[in-house]
């Protein structure tokens, strides 16, 4: 599986130092399952769909145009054209892919953990499924996807060479400062959150789903990982460090993280140059049961209020902008 370090042709991108920093909103839009659980190619229940207006109304009242990265059993639902199709005409929204393996064919692949990271698959055949859901979303929604967000964040070793054959522009799979390597996905804890052009010929933008350190302490990632190793995790090292605000690895999304959580990131970012943060979170959290941050009608709605408390408090502390993910490149370029 993929490493930072072999991202073809890494380069990193800014904004310039005077401009706004710019955030960005991707939604994992995607049938439900048990986390915990196997997977399995029957769950393809997308009966959150139903209740997505509720994360849409919060995006539109703080200005944000929310990417929803949609993966088979969405686009092949009538449901999920009803969910969506409304608010892509109007340009409310944008529309990109998220692949997952095991529910979208072909079906050739044994199911396991280590082939639901589609960079695991045979290039061959991730392509031949990522192309099959880049039709659907254009023949189901009538728009061809440009932002591609791999399941599970598996990118993998010829992604990208696929992703340009597509007519893709941004990526937006990465997940910097976390290892997913336990069950074979990539490690991504030494990726820096900023974006950069990766490719053939640096015809892709690389924008990472923010996520990063925070604290007094230095160390990143490898202090993370020693943090979490036997001893240290005995004496409840990490929970300590986090209480006193010393060292903490946090990731922008309302999912499992507060609203000081995303602040205390976001500040951390900005003090060392960071200026494109990327928002992320899951449809499936939008139906009370389905997720373990949304388990009843109480999380579900605390949930949508971090979503609004963050964004009202990034455009008004932080003096920020809404973006999406297909606006960057352009940003970038003028600014090169």
């Amino acid at each position: 599986m993929i490493t930072p370090s072999a991202l073809t042709g890494r380069r990193p991108l800014a904004l310039p130092d005077d401009a706004k920093p710019v955030l960005a909103v991707v939604v994992d839009t995607e049938e439900e399952f048990d986390w915990d659980a196997p997977f399995s190619r029957e769950a393809t229940s997308v009966e959150a769909l139903a209740e997505l207006d509720r994360l849409q109304d919060v995006c539109e009242e703080h200005g944000v145009r929310p990417t929803y990265a949609c993966d088979w059993p969405v686009v092949t639902s009538d449901l999920g054209q009803r969910a969506l199709g409304a608010h892509l005409e109007a340009g409310r929204c944008e529309v990109g892919a998220h692949l997952h393996p095991w529910v979208t064919p072909p079906h050739t692949e044994e199911v396991t953990s280590h082939n639901s990271y589609p960079g695991n698959l045979p290039p061959d055949l991730e392509r031949e499924k990522l192309e099959q859901l880049t039709n659907a979303i254009e023949e189901r929604l009538g728009h061809r996807p440009r932002v591609y967000r791999a399941g599970r964040y598996g990118f993998g070793p010829r992604t990208a060479e696929t992703l340009v054959a597509l007519g893709y522009t941004v990526d937006v799979s990465p997940l910097a400062g976390f290892d997913l390597s336990e069950d074979g996905g990539p490690d991504w804890s030494g990726l820096d959150p900023r974006p950069y052009s990766f490719g053939a010929d640096g015809g892709l933008v690389g924008f990472p789903a923010t996520g990063g350190f925070a604290g007094w302490l230095p160390g990143g990632g490898g202090l993370h990982r020693a943090l979490h190793t036997a001893l240290p995790a005995a004496l409840r090292l990490p929970g300590i460090l986090s209480r006193l605000g010393a060292f903490e690895r946090l990731m922008l999304s309302p999912e499992g993280f507060t609203l000081t959580h995303m602040q205390r990131l976001t500040r951390a970012l900005l003090a060392h140059g960071v200026r494109i943060f990327q928002f992320s979170i899951h449809s499936p959290s939008m139906l009370p049961g389905c997720t373990k941050y949304s388990r009843n009608p109480q999380e579900r709605d605390e949930l949508l209020t971090r979503c609004a408390g963050y964004f009202r408090w990034f455009r008004e502390e932080v003096g920020g902008e809404m973006i999406t993910p297909t606006e960057l490149p352009q940003r970038l370029e003028a600014t090169a």
